[in-house]
């Protein structure tokens, strides 16, 4: 039987109850495909740095290094706010992902019919919407060198290289061959030499797909679009500030961000999460949706694994609850059957299987 070493990370606030229903379907899964997971648990985020001091402590590092996936829950709180940077939760998560070479966040936007209402945009604007952000990870302003923040000024610095750009671009042509064919590249040109340069870089990767259109399109515009008219987007492919800004439009246009995974992958191991935050507000009372992490194992199994039917199956029993009016708390105004725990909603769905 082929056996998988997951590196388990819960982090903070819901991120232990939503990881917990994500291992029951993995579970369940895994036993009726034929493979076998096996978890290492370790420490990341805010609770790291209360046991050890650091938000990314050596042996967690060496774990998701060593395994063949990290399946991550949510890091952060108000309690770790004040920390010095570097303590912070999310200097954790910044650098495990700079460490495990995971250049490439891909976040799906996906509207399910069953949830339509839930969009803030009208039904007829967001019905059958599937949009896929690639975004890059560990370059661009957030990474760039030097920054420094003084008294009366601060500064920032954004740097790309070419090889930077290609293999960003190369992951979101991939992708778009095996969705609707089309990237939209979205820069602002018009005033950054970085967005020239990639602009030329993906204009020659794009040489090699030709069966993928390209086109490009700034980041304000592109803002715009993503209301007035989502479903014109298949591949959105941008810089990690612009990414870091449109893949959350574009989740919200989905109506719930406990909806929806990410994978930030390109290394040796990737990483495969849930869009939205630890939110420490509504830790342990069992009101929190699984779903995103769910779907995010089943990105796990697909792209790290590269066990498909087992991602589909995941994938298919999250539409069949949903279709069948299972709801969590979040989503429970439409069309809801039965209001469900975190813990009865990993159930049904690990039942679906």
């Amino acid at each position: 039987m082929k056996t998988y070493k997951i590196c388990v990370i819960k982090g903070d606030g819901i991120g232990p109850e939503i990881v917990d229903e994500a291992i029951k379907v993995l579970d369940a899964v895994s036993h009726k495909f034929g493979f076998e997971l096996e978890y290492d648990h370790r420490l990341m985020g805010g609770c790291a740095y209360d046991v050890f001091g650091e938000p990314l402590p050596d042996e967690t590092l060496e774990s998701a290094l060593n395994s063949h996936a990290v399946l991550f829950g949510a890091i952060g709180g108000a309690k770790w706010d004040n920390l010095p940077r570097d303590k912070r939760p999310e200097s954790g998560l910044l650098k495990i992902r700079k460490s495990l070479g995971a250049f490439a966040n891909l976040r799906p936007a996906v509207i399910y019919d069953e949830l339509i209402n839930a969009s803030t945009l009208k039904s007829e604007v967001v019905r059958d919407v599937d949009i896929l952000v690639v975004r890059e990870l560990t370059g661009g302003l957030y990474f760039g060198q030097p920054r420094e923040k003084k008294d009366e000024s601060a500064f920032n610095t954004m740097i790309y290289t070419k090889a930077e750009i290609e293999r960003i671009a190369k992951i979101a042509f991939e992708a778009a061959l095996k969705r609707n064919k089309k990237v939209c590249m979205v820069d602002k040109a018009n005033v950054l030499e970085t967005s020239q340069l990639w602009r030329e870089v993906t204009s020659q990767v794009a040489k090699n797909y030709p069966d993928v259109s390209l086109e490009f399109m700034y980041v304000d515009n592109a803002a715009m679009q993503l209301v007035r008219n989502p479903r014109y987007f298949d591949v959105i492919l941008t810089e990690n500030l612009f990414g870091d800004i449109l893949s959350d439009e574009a989740s919200m246009i989905c109506g719930s961000i406990g909806l929806l995974p990410s994978a930030s992958m390109g290394g040796k191991v990737g990483i495969y999460e849930p869009i939205h935050g630890s939110a420490p507000d509504i830790a342990g009372q069992g009101i929190a949706n699984p779903i995103a992490t769910i779907l995010s194992g089943a990105l796990m199994l697909r792209y790290a694994l590269n066990e498909e039917e087992a991602a589909s199956a995941i994938e298919e029993a999250v539409k069949k609850a949903l279709s069948e009016g299972y709801r969590t708390k979040d989503i429970s105004a439409y069309d809801a059957k039965e209001i469900c725990t975190t813990a009865e909603m990993g159930s049904v769905i690990a039942g679906l299987i």
